[in-house]
């Protein structure tokens, strides 16, 4: 298996341009490209979502799907600048099965998760994130590394190797609730917990 880069990489770019090339597991063969996060190094806030979609997958750039679109519209509705934060995924290349013209995500593996889990250590070594805001259980069992429920942990401030974190819903599993009164309430709830990220942060 693949174990990364041979020399240490000592900027977000570099470790990008690192994750381009990662075999340490089977996605990147099926997938357009490796897509690293985005956002300035010494972000106060690092959120991690579970793994690219199409989109991110063809654009090789984190939730600018219509995940993205809630996510974006949660932070704003919060108060937080998404420039100002730094946004990447548990598993950087987008798994998926080919249906016709499709192509439907498919969850990643513990394996896979735990192949790329070099990366997002690399990536919180280089931004030194405040808090990190884990968004859904594949991105908390990332960085917690051990299996989580959501709703048990939503509201507290999780320790992991010298990091804070906060756990919440993933946006995309907004999307796929049908009842418009539920989704509307699980919204408020992604909402409700970035402000949460955001009250954490300035207290310090």
């Amino acid at each position: 298996m693949d174990q990364g880069p041979r020399s240490p990489v000592k900027s977000l770019r570099e470790l990008a341009n690192a994750e381009g090339e990662c075999r340490r597991c089977p996605l990147y063969r099926d997938a357009t490209q490796a897509v690293p996060g985005e956002g300035p190094s010494g972000a106060h806030i690092m959120l991690v979502g579970e793994q690219p979609g199409d989109k991110e997958d063809r654009a090789g750039k984190p939730f600018v799907g219509p995940a993205g679109r809630v996510l974006d519209a949660a932070l704003a509705d919060a108060g937080l600048d998404r420039a100002s934060t730094y946004i990447t995924n548990a598993v950087k290349h987008f798994k998926h099965e080919q249906r016709g013209k499709l192509r439907l995500h498919k969850q990643p593996t513990r394996g896979e998760v735990q192949a790329c889990r070099w990366w997002l250590e690399r990536e919180l070594a280089l931004v030194q994130p405040k808090l990190v805001v884990a968004l859904g259980v594949t991105a908390a069992r990332a960085l917690l590394e051990k299996p989580v429920v959501l709703s048990r942990l939503r509201g507290q401030i999780l320790e992991f190797e010298g990091h804070r974190a906060i756990v919440t819903i993933h946006p995309s599993a907004i999307l796929r609730i049908q009842d418009e009164a539920e989704k509307d309430a699980a919204f408020r709830g992604l909402r409700e917990d970035l402000r949460l990220a955001a009250k954490i942060v300035k207290a310090g």
